[in-house]
């Protein structure tokens, strides 16, 4: 079969193209898909994260993929990330380093507390390409501890719940010109919504079932599962973000959630992602300094 791709942003529109990737080639089986890029004349590279979810999915079904008719310009960033790595290109140097590398991590991995575990893979793959970069708002020592824990627990979450068995995406890339910095992780688990129901005996729909895993502590535990870690969740970095002038979008089953400017906007998508997709926005014209309340004064900005 052949699935025509448009451009692809960081934004709702893109990820119901990706979830309708999906539907369309879910029950592929020894099948040859033909991804056509013609009409592709943009490709934010965070969103690999997604896409390289899906088109893993259809690969482990035994199918054959061929991203075809790609232009050059994306074609380059899709090459500096390492991408198109994995659909028989070679990786180019990002001479600029504006990319955040394409990974698939095991999604096998045991789960890890993620409190001062340098040795872990995700640990170094954020410190090296995301929370040291230099365009990252500056920040006290423990609002950075933190930050960093709270970046990680997206993975843990991911590795926890889901309980995938395909893996977890990870890649980003920085917007000298816009001073925007995306980081993207998604996995293909069970989803947030499935998730709830199995554990909580809940009936959410798509949207609040991401409602509920975006307040505090319901992140990171359930009720079913005492030994799981509870604590910061996403909600220090949601103040982060309010503060910062950034965005979190979060997509799971049919479901779309976005918080901006410190308001929570939710969407259906008319077909299912297969998994769950985090993604960060920072905005890096931000030149505040930021520490935590406990350890600053009065003029400080967190």
């Amino acid at each position: 079969m052949k699935f025509s791709l448009p451009q692809i942003y960081h934004n709702l529109d893109s990820f119901e193209v990706l979830a309708r990737l999906h539907a369309q080639t879910k029950d592929c089986i020894f099948d040859d898909i033909e991804i056509d890029m013609q009409a592709t004349k943009w490709f934010d590279a965070d969103m690999c994260a997604a896409f390289g979810a899906i088109l893993h999915s259809i690969r482990k079904r035994l199918n054959e993929v061929n991203l075809i008719n790609i232009r050059s310009p994306v074609e380059a960033i899709l090459s500096k990330n390492g991408f198109l790595s994995h659909y028989g290109r070679v990786t180019i140097p990002d001479r600029w380093g504006t990319t955040i590398p394409y990974q698939r991590f095991d999604g096998t991995l045991s789960y890890q507390r993620f409190d001062d575990r340098d040795d872990d893979y995700f640990i170094r793959y954020i410190e090296n390409e995301f929370i040291h970069r230099p365009e990252i708002p500056k920040m006290s020592s423990q609002l950075f501890k933190k930050f960093r824990r709270s970046i990680a627990e997206i993975f843990g979450n991911a590795v926890l719940h889901s309980r995938t068995q395909l893996g977890i995406f990870s890649c980003g890339q920085f917007f000298p010109t816009k001073n925007l910095l995306y980081f993207t992780v998604a996995d293909l688990g069970v989803g947030i919504r499935e998730n709830i129901k199995e554990h909580l005996k809940l009936e959410l729909s798509p949207e609040d079932a991401i409602i509920w895993a975006a307040q505090e502590y319901n992140t990171t535990k359930l009720p079913s599962s005492p030994d799981m870690p509870g604590g910061l969740g996403l909600t220090l970095l949601c103040d982060f973000i309010d503060l910062n002038g950034g965005c979190i979008q979060i997509v799971s089953d049919a479901g779309y959630w976005q918080r901006k400017n410190s308001k929570i906007k939710t969407e259906r998508l008319n077909y299912v992602f297969p998994g769950t997709v985090v993604s960060v926005e920072i905005n890096t014209a931000d030149n505040h300094f930021y520490g935590l309340s406990s350890e600053l004064n009065s003029k400080d900005i967190f």
